[in-house]
């Protein structure tokens, strides 16, 4: 069965498949995990239930309702909500969603959403892809299975998972300032195949309809480039506070300063006014979508 549109963890007759792992390093996740295995283990030996007949009745296998007991695998909603029902345990199981929903992800990628959450404008500058929070979850898929060394499968669609995750950015209400812009190479580069990023081109259009949104093309016959340093994000927040990124400005580390993101905003600021106006940008898509 998908869930989100990415991965299974259950087949026919309730094999168990690859799914999400614990991460050992994700100590504060793993505790979370752990504590919700216990929990699904009391109720089911209240209800009598052998880990067999739990599994046969919710549609997975006994090793990985082993696995899920012993704290080693993370659970997925429908799991939680099956388990709650055969149990009996009156949704106590099934509001443990909440508290598994963070820990799904790795845990560089909680921290990123959770400042993603709580920014109320972010200015980004991607080269050789398109930016995660721009991505379709086929192309993400596509990249992260294009990384070397190779991911295992389950690590794959834990990646594609969070990122899509992370397009919760875009429901907020009310919505935060987004502003993107993309090298041409992206829109042109069949990563994953034509398919693939015919839909990903037609994606970012429906993106471009936002009217929090805004997304610029950089032409590859540009002279002047302020981006050539590689990739700019900035955060900003409510309080007035902001972080940044880049990979060619502080040893690629986050930033936090003021004077420091001033020089990723005027490196921003630049790219920005080199590249396409939003509206040529939305022109250029559509081009390129057209010959893709």
């Amino acid at each position: 069965m998908s869930v989100d549109g990415v991965g299974t963890e259950q087949g026919e007759g309730g094999a168990d498949e690859p799914g999400w792992e614990v991460d050992p390093d994700d100590e504060s996740g793993a505790a979370v995990v752990a504590a919700v295995g216990r929990q699904i283990r009391a109720w089911r030996e209240a209800a009598g239930l052998r880990a067999c007949e739990l599994g046969a009745a919710i549609g997975y296998g006994e090793d990985l309702v082993y696995k899920v007991e012993g704290g080693r695998r993370i659970p997925r909603p429908e799991f939680l909500d099956r388990t709650d029902e055969v149990v009996g345990a009156g949704g106590k199981l099934a509001a443990m969603k909440r508290d598994v929903a963070e820990v799904r992800y790795p845990k560089k990628v909680r921290e990123l959403a959770k400042l993603e959450a709580q920014a109320v404008e972010l200015l980004a500058y991607g080269n050789s892809s398109f930016h995660g929070l721009l991505q379709t979850a086929e192309y993400a898929r596509a990249l992260f299975s294009m990384r070397q060394p190779a991911y295992p499968q389950d690590e794959v669609e834990r990646g594609v998972a969070a990122r899509m995750g992370r397009q919760a950015i875009f429901e907020r209400s009310p919505g935060p300032t987004l502003g993107f812009v993309q090298e041409e190479v992206a829109l042109r580069r069949p990563l994953g195949g034509k398919m693939v990023l015919r839909r990903q081109l037609e994606h970012l259009l429906k993106v471009c309809e936002s009217r929090n949104v805004t997304v610029q093309v950089m032409p590859m016959d540009r002279e002047e480039h302020a981006g050539i340093d590689g990739e700019i994000q900035v955060l900003k927040f409510r309080d007035g506070t902001a972080v940044g990124r880049s990979e060619g400005a502080f040893s690629g580390r986050p930033v936090s300063d003021p004077k420091q993101l001033r020089i990723l905003e005027l490196r921003y600021g630049m790219i920005r006014a080199q590249a396409l106006s939003p509206r040529e940008s939305v022109a250029f898509i559509e081009q390129v979508l057209g010959e893709t």
